[in-house]
């Protein structure tokens, strides 16, 4: 289980834009309480993979979920064990009932995402909680409001791509993430 200080001392990236991924995740995997959901992105911060997943009650054991992230991982993206040094980034969103501030049960998530990290050759990225008070960035003291637990996916109206051909204007099904991979990360959500 990792403390707070020392998830802040392990310098992990911070995201330039955590809204937009918590928002982008939210839409596609609409979480409830005691669901985890890992992405993986690429070097512009767009999500290339992502799985959901429910929390299997049992003991709070950074082990069980490291194992449990690890499996999501091979299942939705190929390891990148060959690089040098990691290319691809790791986000863990945990949708929970209770507050925003940090438990144990976090200490645990954080310790099993920077071990399966490492096992699969990706950088570690940030742990994000979702309550119904809204989100947060362990580690960084950065949130909002919206997204939160149990809200509707926001619109997508604003955001670039959104409307094109085929498109209602702010249909949250269409992912925020461009190119070939939409339709792959669609794919992958609706499994």
């Amino acid at each position: 289980m990792l403390e707070p200080s020392e998830w802040s001392a392990a310098e992990i990236p911070l995201l330039r834009n955590p809204r937009e991924v918590v928002s982008g995740l939210h839409a596609r995997h609409r979480p409830t309480p005691a669901t985890a959901i890992v992405a993986v992105l690429d070097p512009e911060e767009r999500i290339r993979a992502s799985a959901s997943f429910a929390r299997r009650a049992s003991a709070v054991d950074g082990w069980v979920f490291r194992n449990a992230l690890l499996a999501q991982l091979r299942r939705v993206i190929p390891h990148d064990l060959r690089r040098r040094t990691p290319v691809r980034t790791a986000v863990l969103l945990y949708c929970r009932d209770g507050e925003g501030r940090w438990t144990q049960e976090d200490g645990a998530w954080m310790w099993g995402l920077r071990d399966a990290c490492t096992l699969h050759g990706l950088r570690c990225g940030a742990y994000i909680t979702l309550t119904r008070e809204g989100w947060q960035v362990l580690g960084e003291g950065r949130g909002g409001r919206r997204p939160s637990a149990g809200s509707p996916p926001e619109s997508f109206a604003g955001a670039a791509g959104a409307g094109g051909a085929g498109t209602a204007v702010g249909d949250p099904r269409q992912p925020r993430a461009g190119g070939a991979a939409s339709e792959m990360l669609r794919r992958v959500a609706a499994r």
